[in-house]
Order: C-alpha cells, then structure tokens, then sequence
C-alpha cells in the first residue's frame, strides 16, 4: 500500500514518494508534502532545463539555480521555461 500525501504543488491527496529524494531537512520537506506525480513533473523540467540550458552540474551556481527553479515549482510559483521548446505531439505520424 503506498503512502499518501497532500500534494502542496497540486493541491490533493495523492501518493507520496517512496523515499526521501535527497538527504537533508529539504529532502524530508519534499517527501512529507510532494506527491509522486509532481516529482515526476520537477524530474522531467529538470532534464530540460538542464539539457537546454547547458548546465553543469559540477559548477555550484548551476546547481544552486536549479534548487531555486525546483522550491518555485513545488511551490507553484512561477518557473523559468526553455525558450522555444514545443511540446512533441501525443502520437508521432506513421
């Protein structure tokens, strides 16, 4: 039976992470009030952001950046996009 939360990103009760997703009081903050779906959500805006932008994670100013993006989204606040980016079509034509 998998654990329930209420989602402060998408306002519902709905299933929790399994684990913690990162150590540290943040990291407990995030698996005690963001559910799975909206992890999903971060981890996928996460890639694109990173992809796009060219960041480096070793460089501590790209990682502190991201902290910043993921806290506003899991707050539903307002998020940096990538510029130009279109979403791909539901199903790709044969």
């Amino acid at each position: 039976m998998s654990r329930t939360v209420f989602c402060s990103r998408l306002k519902k009760d709905l299933p929790g992470l399994n684990a913690q997703p990162f150590p540290g009081a943040k990291g407990q903050q995030v698996f005690d009030n963001v559910s799975e779906q909206a992890w999903l959500e971060w981890q996928h805006i996460q890639t694109m952001l990173i992809n796009e932008k060219h960041l480096n994670l070793m460089d501590k100013e790209a990682r502190k950046y991201l902290n910043e993006q993921r806290d506003r989204f899991l707050a539903g606040e307002k998020i940096d996009r990538v510029e130009g980016y279109k979403a791909p079509d539901a199903a790709p034509e044969a």
